[in-house]
C-alpha cells in the first residue's frame, strides 16, 4: 500500500471511529432488552444489520438489532428464522481494554428471533472465505468517503468473528491482523492528533495498545501476519519530535535494521531497511553540522550500505529507488534534513 493511501486510511479509520463513538450512546437509549444468559449452539454472526423479535414473525414486536460482525450463538431454527442469544453492545472496536478475541466480562447477550438470511454460522461450508471476503468488502468502504460510517468497525468484527469461529482456518492469521491493525490505525491517529505526539521522548507520548499485535505473534509465530505485528509495534518506541537531537535517529535506524536483520522476508522488511537508510542520511547531515565529520562520513557509508541491500533483495521496491534518491543526494552535498542549511 503506498504511503498516501494508508495515510489516507488511517485518518478515515480515525473520523469513523470518532463519529461511531458519538453515534453510539444514543441508540435504543429509551429501551433495553430484557437481558437472558446463552445456552450451548454454533456462533454465528450476521453479515448486515439484522432485526430481532420476540417471534418468528416480522409482525411481532422488535427486541433489539444486530449490528454486522455481532457475535451470536443460535439456540434453534424454525424454517427462514433462527432464535439466537446476541451480543448487541454497540462500541467495541475502539476499547482499548478489550482483549483481542473476546473479552473477560462481556454484556449479557439478548435473545430473539431472526431471518436466517445473511447469517453466517460456523458450520457453514465455507464460512470462513465469506467472512474474509465481507470483511474486505467493509474495510474497503472505510476508505470511501460515501461509505457507511460504521464500515471500519464492522470490519474488524467480521475478522474477529472469523479467528474465533473458523480458528483453524488458514484465513485466521491474517484475519487477526487486519483486526488488530484496524484499531492500531485507529489508535495511532489519536495519539498522533494529542499534543504529546511532539514529546521527544517515546513514554512521553501516548502509547498505542499492544495487546492484539502481541497475541497475533504469540497465536501465530513465524507468519506473515506475525511479520506485520511486530512491525507495527515499532511505532511505540519511536520519538515523537526528534527536536534536532542524534539520539533519536540512531536509536531508530537501530530498530529497523534490527527488524531488517529479525524478519529478513517479511512485508515489511524493504520498508524497514529504507527507513534505516534515511535515518543515516539524516545523521550525516546532523553530524556534519556539528563538525563531527567522521560520524558524518560513517552514516553516509552505512546509508549507502544499506541501500545497495534495498537495490539487491528488492530491486522492484518503490523503497529501493527512494533509498537511491537519497543516497544520491548525499553524494552531491544535498542535504535531507534541516535543508535551511543549503
Amino acid at each position: 500500500m503506498h504511503i498516501v493511501a494508508q495515510c489516507n486510511r488511517i485518518f478515515r479509520l480515525a473520523g469513523l471511529a470518532l463519529m461511531a463513538a458519538s453515534l453510539a450512546a444514543p441508540a435504543l437509549a429509551d429501551k433495553k432488552p430484557q437481558q437472558v444468559r446463552p445456552m450451548a449452539g454454533p456462533r454465528a454472526t450476521a453479515l448486515r444489520v439484522t432485526w430481532l423479535y420476540v417471534a418468528p414473525d416480522k409482525s411481532s414486536q422488535k427486541v433489539d438489532k444486530v449490528q454486522i460482525g455481532r457475535e451470536m450463538v443460535v439456540a434453534e431454527k424454525s424454517g427462514p428464522w433462527m432464535r439466537v442469544y446476541a451480543n448487541t453492545d454497540i462500541e467495541e472496536v475502539t476499547d482499548k481494554d478489550a482483549p483481542v478475541f473476546g473479552r473477560d466480562e462481556t454484556p449479557p447477550p439478548v435473545s430473539g428471533w431472526l431471518e436466517a438470511k445473511g447469517v453466517v454460522v460456523e458450520t457453514t461450508a465455507g464460512g470462513d472465505l465469506v467472512l474474509m471476503g465481507e470483511a474486505a468488502n467493509q474495510e474497503a468502504l472505510a476508505s470511501d468517503p460515501r461509505g457507511p460510517v460504521n464500515a471500519a468497525q464492522s470490519a474488524r468484527l467480521l475478522y474477529r468473528r472469523l479467528v474465533e469461529m473458523f480458528g483453524t482456518s488458514p484465513l485466521a492469521g491474517e484475519a487477526a491482523w487486519r483486526a488488530a491493525d484496524i484499531l492500531w490505525q485507529i489508535q495511532k491517529a489519536d495519539a498522533a492528533s494529542r499534543p504529546s505526539s511532539r514529546e521527544r521522548e517515546a513514554y512521553m507520548r501516548d502509547q498505542i495498545d499492544e495487546e492484539e499485535m502481541k497475541k497475533v505473534i504469540k497465536l501465530f509465530p513465524h507468519t506473515r501476519p506475525a511479520d506485520l505485528a511486530a512491525f507495527a509495534l515499532i511505532d511505540n518506541k519511536l520519538c515523537g519530535d526528534w527536536q534536532g537531537t542524534t539520539k533519536c535517529p540512531e536509536k531508530e535506524a537501530e530498530y529497523y535494521e534490527k527488524y531488517a536483520a529479525d524478519y529478513p522476508d517479511s512485508p515489511r522488511t524493504a520498508q524497514a531497511l529504507y527507513l534505516a537508510v534515511y535515518r543515516h542520511a539524516v545523521l550525516t547531515d546532523m553530524y556534519g553540522a556539528d563538525g563531527s565529520d567522521n560520524k558524518s562520513n560513517a552514516a553516509h557509508a552505512r546509508a549507502k550500505e544499506l541501500a545497495g541491500r534495498l537495490k539487491d533483495k528488492f530491486p522492484q521496491s518503490d523503497f529501493a529507488a527512494r533509498a537511491a534518491a537519497l543516497v544520491f543526494k548525499l553524494d552531491e552535498g544535498i542535504p535531507v534534513y534541516g535543508i535551511d542549511r543549503e
